[in-house]
């Protein structure tokens, strides 16, 4: 991933700003502006603050037995002086549920010590950690509260470029800040991993930003603000919102046990190329080719084989590789599903069981 492509936390080393790298239809703007839609949205906002500790000790726990650590240190002064050191970062984050179920990105509380939640009239309260998934980089919240305002999730897939769309969130942990502007693409792959599946706006999103809310006209949650594209830091009106349809999934598995669980084949797989395509009699390259087939998975159970191209998996049509990772992904662990694939130039419909993803061996 380009280095210019930043996650939206802020982070802070002894108190120097840092910054953590990483990783509807269409309407016009209301004559009065956003208040009253803002004013309602605003006490499902929180602004989330997290410790922890900087560094990585595996160099330091490596040192030799003997090494003179303590002189060389008292000589020339401390040779690891960042590691154990408090960092502090700031995110945000939204409220799902009035006792207290709170949504935001993996990258806010991954290694957090503690975790604070504020609310928009500032009310504080310390959050239990639910559940993390690096993967779609989203987190649960828990705070011990009854009666608070809520949002609800809106429909990612109905969502065009073009649309409104609001932030709000934490900047430079300035508090509740909105910004507006409009979804500028959808379904946009940052070769960040393997679920890339982005709406990018140009509402303006900064560091801080992280875990928070994009909005639809009606309030409804879009998406979860990710990502920066900023070269010097700053909003340049390009930011990445996980989209609500994924986001919405993901989160209900967290708040159920606090884990994912995931579909697993056991294949390698790469794009169709135009030449393929072209002696199929394809307008356009289509499916997932399959370059090679783990042993013991549940590929090989079936029978997939090296050179079967996947055009259809669990009854939904595969463009791309990326559509077939997203599938395989969706479909519960130990359940059986049609595979359709293309094999020798005939097309065959092969019963695969999806395994678990926690549980491959390669």
């Amino acid at each position: 991933m380009s280095t210019a492509i930043r996650r939206t936390m802020t982070a802070t080393l002894a108190g120097t700003t840092a910054l953590a790298l990483l990783p509807a239809t269409a309407f016009a703007v209301p004559a009065g502006g956003y208040g009253d839609l803002v004013e309602r949205l605003n006490p499902a906002v929180v602004f989330i603050e997290v410790t922890g500790k900087s560094g990585d000790t595996s160099i330091e726990d490596s040192l030799p037995e003997g090494f003179p650590r303590e002189e060389l240190e008292r000589r020339f002064g401390p040779m690891f002086p960042d590691q154990g050191r408090p960092v502090q970062g700031l995110g945000s984050g939204f409220i799902l549920s009035e006792d207290g179920m709170i949504v935001t990105n993996n990258h806010v509380v991954e290694n957090a010590d503690t975790v604070t939640v504020k609310l928009a009239d500032g009310t504080e309260y310390e959050a239990e950690v639910i559940g993390t998934d690096p993967l779609t980089d989203l987190a649960v919240l828990d705070i011990e509260a009854d009666d608070l305002t809520t949002v609800s999730w809106g429909i990612s897939a109905d969502v065009r470029p073009g649309d409104e769309a609001l932030a709000i969130g934490n900047p430079f942990g300035l508090g509740g800040t909105v910004t507006s502007g409009i979804v500028s693409a959808v379904s946009r792959d940052i070769q960040s991993g393997p679920y890339d599946d982005y709406i990018q706006t140009d509402a303006a999103i900064n560091r801080g930003n992280s875990g928070g809310p994009l909005f639809n006209a009606d309030g409804d949650v879009i998406g979860v603000n990710t990502m920066i594209f900023s070269p010097g830091g700053g909003s340049v009106g390009i930011g990445f919102a996980v989209p609500s349809d994924l986001a919405q999934d993901v989160v209900a598995d967290l708040m159920d046990d606090g884990t994912i669980a995931r579909g697993w084949l056991g294949v390698q797989i790469k794009p169709m190329s135009d030449e393929i395509a072209n002696v199929l009699g394809y307008d356009k390259p289509t499916g997932a080719v399959v370059e090679m087939v783990s042993d013991g998975s549940p590929a090989a159970d079936a029978d997939l084989q090296e050179g079967d191209i996947i055009i259809s998996f669990a009854d939904k049509d595969i463009a791309d590789v990326g559509d077939l990772t997203r599938v395989v992904a969706d479909v519960e662990p130990d359940t059986t599903v049609d595979a359709v694939v293309l094999r020798r130039g005939s097309e065959e419909t092969i019963k695969v069981t999806v395994g678990n993803l926690a549980d491959r061996s390669t």
